[in-house]
């Protein structure tokens, strides 16, 4: 048996130097090993790579296979509903989950699949359920995640390693876009598939290396620990009335309302002023953002727990504020590449907040993931309705006005967390934390 086999000189070696990240749970319960967290961190850079390769790709790989404007927006929007509408059976497939490792894995070969479905018939039929199977297989990855990440560290280090998360994400993303981008000029747009295919070998490879026995099941599931008194109300119902969760919920609406619109409104106006260096510009615009997220990120989860959760969500929202103010007044083409500071700053905070809050919301539950599956719905709807918004204000009354109207937005939704949202973190937790340190 697994509990009576003697320890080898490996297993002490990897007790001996653990993570910083990792801290012990107050159940008792060991502290994850070295190799389980560098194989969750390499896991969220490779599907970070395999992700990106169904970005803006598509489009082009689509156009030069003869694709009207017309079928490849009908791709993009089956694609777009799908993972708007699977965002809580997503969550809750992971909720009822034996083994997130287990789900995840058939969700990147799923993905993988379709990639290569892509480069082999890109015929309407087929491409049609690559899509669809792509955006089923993302719903349930994102809270595989973070129900991974908690059941490895506990709710004690979760901001921590949320934060760790977001800077591998990060990294992969940019990665990803450099080495899809090199292929797709030297090679064809078909090879950009090709290589997200066989950058899912080593994201399963990397998903391995997390030991199934070191992911606590009933924490992945934002569980009370089996010993506690209180084990609390594991009801849904419960859980969605919650006033800090829908108060949540409606702020990354905003968020998403605000946002989602901003870059490419902002690549249309770059384009009109220098189209000469517009690609460049653009593409430095991706890239800062992406850097900062890489830089700042770790830093968000520790400040998370020591100043609270609503100093940092006033931030995210404030920069997001400025952000589109500086895109209505500023005209320099060049200029507008700092701008994009603020949006590494926006995407730092809310991609270490969004699934600490719903942790903290959740805690006790049961039903961490379908949570996360719920604020993931807002978030959709924030976005979908903010490229028709602000498209058509942009159109109405100029690309300022449009910029404006954002921003006042991401300041309804700052209004909203300095007004309404309560603080999420939990200072019995943050007790047992410096007695554990």
């Amino acid at each position: 048996m697994l509990l009576s086999r003697k320890p080898n000189h490996a297993d002490r070696e990897d007790r001996v130097e653990q993570d910083k990240f990792a801290a012990p749970s107050p159940a008792g319960i060991p502290a994850p090993s070295r190799q389980s967290l560098r194989g969750l961190d390499w896991f969220i850079f490779f599907l970070a790579d395999v992700q990106t390769g169904f970005g803006p790709f598509i489009a082009v790989y689509l156009t030069t296979q003869k694709w009207t404007q017309v079928e490849i927006g009908l791709v993009l929007s089956i694609g777009g509903i799908v993972a708007l509408i699977g965002q809580m059976p997503g969550g809750a497939i992971i909720d009822a989950a034996k083994s997130e490792r287990l789900v995840a894995g058939l969700a990147i070969a799923t993905i993988g699949c379709c990639a290569l479905a892509y480069a082999a018939m890109p015929i309407f039929p087929v491409v049609v359920a690559a899509a669809t199977l792509h955006a089923a297989a993302s719903c349930v990855l994102g809270p595989a995640i973070a129900a991974i990440s908690l059941g490895l560290v506990g709710p004690l280090a979760i901001g921590e390693r949320l934060g760790r998360n977001a800077r591998f994400a990060s990294l992969g993303n940019g990665v990803a876009a450099a080495v899809m981008g090199t292929a797709g000029y030297l090679l064809s747009s078909r090879s950009v598939f090709l290589v997200t295919f066989l950058l899912a070998i080593p994201t399963l490879i990397a998903l391995s290396r997390i030991r199934e026995h070191e992911v606590d099941i009933a924490r992945c599931h934002g569980e009370m620990p089996r010993e506690a008194e209180d084990r609390g109300d594991t009801n849904i119902w419960h859980l969605i009335r919650q006033r800090p969760l829908i108060v949540f919920a409606l702020s990354v609406l905003l968020l998403q309302l605000a946002n989602a619109s901003m870059m490419p409104l902002m690549a249309s106006a770059v384009t009109a002023r220098s189209s000469e260096w517009a690609t460049v510009l653009v593409a430095f615009c991706i890239v800062v953002p992406q850097a900062i997220v890489a830089l700042l990120s770790p830093s968000v989860g520790r400040k998370a727990q020591v100043w609270g959760r609503r100093p940092l969500l006033l931030i995210g929202f404030a920069a997001l504020t400025i952000r589109g103010l500086l895109f209505a007044t500023v005209r320099d083409p060049y200029l507008l590449v700092l701008v994009q500071v603020f949006d590494g700053l926006t995407a730092a905070v809310f991609a270490v907040m969004i699934p600490l809050i719903v942790a903290d919301v959740a805690f006790g539950s049961g039903h961490f993931n379908l949570a996360q599956g719920i604020v993931g719905t807002a978030m959709g709807v924030g976005a979908s309705l903010s490229t028709a918004l602000g498209g058509y204000v942009s159109d109405k009354f100029g690309n300022a006005m449009a910029f404006t109207g954002l921003s006042g937005v991401a300041a309804t939704g700052l209004l909203l967390i300095l007004l309404v949202m309560p603080e999420t973190r939990r200072k019995g937790m943050i007790a047992a934390k410096e007695m554990a340190g």
